[in-house]
């Protein structure tokens, strides 16, 4: 009983959560170290990302994925064709 009673305490997360004084996380220090020393540049919020260069029209990208597709249709028959024989 007194091992069950072990695992419930250790494992008892209301208690951790009521403590008065929470530590900050590893991270949470080292930036704020970091930030008094030199403090980020402001950003907006959700900012834009750098222009993304313009990708090829998705017809261009269709027509090659139809002329595969029609490439190994012919092979495939010619190699049926040649094997009939």
């Amino acid at each position: 009983m007194a091992e069950q009673d072990d695992w419930q305490h250790e494992f008892d997360h209301a208690w951790a959560n009521s403590a008065e004084h929470k530590e900050p996380s590893a991270r949470a220090r080292m930036l704020a170290a970091r930030w008094r020393e030199n403090p980020p540049a402001p950003a907006p919020f959700r900012a834009d990302p750098d222009p993304v260069p313009r990708r090829r029209s998705s017809w261009a990208s269709t027509a090659v994925v139809i002329g595969c597709v029609a490439a190994v249709t012919i092979l495939i028959g010619y190699v049926q064709l040649r094997s009939s024989y």
